[in-house]
This record gives C-alpha cells, structure tokens and sequence, in this order.
C-alpha cells in the first residue's frame, strides 16, 4: 500500500491531474478533477430536492419532499439521484465519455459519482448493483456499456456485489435522444428482462445509468425488477436534466 502510494505520487509529478474539460493542471486538494473555473459551472444536485426522484426545487431552503409527479404517479423505483445537472461542462465531459469512446473520462465520472454525498442515500445500504444493459446490437455499435464502466468504478469503494448478466435488454430500438417523454416511455415498455428471477428475489439494487432524462429507461428497468421481487431499486446518475 505505501509503494502503491509512492508510486501514485510519482506518477503526479511526470503527469499532473488536468482539469477533465478544459485540460489545464489542476490543484492536488481538488476534490473533483476540475480546475476551479470549471467546476465553478457545474452545479451539482442537492437539497432541497424531491425526497423521491431527485429533481432540484429552486433556491437553497426548505427541505426534502416529495414532487407533483412523484405524488400523482409514483415512479417504480424507491428513490433516485444525480450528481448533477445535465448541462455545461458536465453534459461536455458525459459526451465525451459516452460518444467519442473516452473510457478513462468515464471511469473518472465513476469515481466522482462514488464520492458524492447525496441527500438520503447510501451506496453502502445497498446488496447489488446494476448498470442499464445495452441491446447487443448497441453495444457492437458503440464498443462498450457506459453503464458498466461506471459502476466498475462505484464498487470499488463499496462493498457492493456487481451483476451485468442478469437485467437485460432483448428489444433493439431507437435511440431515446429525439422523443417525447410518452415517446420514450412506450419506446422502452417490455424491451427489458430478466434471465434468473432467483437473483433478484430480496436485493436492494441501484440501478447506475449516465443520464437521467425522462426517467423512462431507469422506471422500466425498476419496474421489471420489482416484478421479480426485488426488494428495493433505487436508481444512481451522473447527471439529469432539469426542467
């Protein structure tokens, strides 16, 4: 452990942390691997908030509750969250990861997600974790789940088991990013399944996915789990947007 410390800090000196948008060297008490103009635009989620979904109320008082769509129609999924908004230098960061195959920005995203504080949720808490599969012909397409490589990352802090096998996606279809919210919702309905119900029966899972935009994708997945007893879902992002 101390080499592999030594090793690290001789690794800085040759090779600097850089700031993950705009690439200038960044202070070694960084908490998150951005210089201080960038994070100073990214605005990260927390309270007050939707004790549920996780939107962002505006301003900084009150606490936690629940939203009109959380109360009028209950999502599947016990409680979600983001580390932030889905815009700026974050939205940047995620496309390149996600589009242009940059897998060490995503493993850093990771990182970054298993580090955050969020409001009235613990990783820890939690008996499984699973990323959003891919249809097979999208993960050819694209050469690696995003989701995955993520939650890689949050396991090594937690000790949390890992499963990528058992929630899969067995409908190919369009991609989400030009519909409607109704769109995308009849979109993913019954694209997702799971190959061994035993797996499932009694675990509080986090299902990780990048973004979380309508929510339908993270609200099929759950609801599917829930139907083979899972326990508990809740759902983990980098980021979501915000109306």
């Amino acid at each position: 452990m101390i080499l592999k410390r030594i090793l690290a800090g001789l690794a800085d000196l040759v090779f600097p942390p850089r700031c993950l948008s705009c690439d200038v060297i960044v202070d070694y008490q960084n908490t998150f691997p951005f210089c201080g103009s960038c994070s100073n635009e990214i605005h990260f989620i927390t309270a007050p908030l939707c004790s549920r979904c996780g939107i962002p109320f505006p301003g900084s008082a009150g606490g936690n509750h629940l939203c009109g769509d959380c109360i009028t129609s209950p999502p599947p999924y016990s409680v979600a969250r983001s580390l932030g908004r889905y815009e700026t230098i974050l939205l940047e960061t995620i496309h390149r990861f996600k589009y242009h195959g940059k897998i060490a920005t995503g493993k850093i995203l990771g990182k970054m997600m298993a580090e955050f504080d969020y409001p009235e949720l613990s990783i820890a808490d939690y008996s499984l974790i699973m990323p959003v599969p891919l249809h097979p012909k999208r993960l050819r397409e694209r050469g690696f789940n995003q989701s995955l490589i993520l939650s890689r990352e949050i396991i090594k802090k937690f000790p949390v088991m890992l499963d990528f096998m058992t929630l899969s996606r067995h409908i190919y279809t369009d991609p989400q990013i030009n519909l409607g919210k109704v769109e995308r919702e009849s979109n993913v309905r019954g694209v997702f399944r799971v190959r061994d119900a035993r797996k499932i029966q009694g675990q509080k899972i986090i299902l990780i996915d990048d973004v979380y935009t309508s929510g339908s994708t993270v609200k099929e997945c759950a609801r599917v789990l829930r139907n083979c007893n899972a326990a508990e879902v809740a759902v983990l992002t980098i980021a979501r947007t915000v109306h």
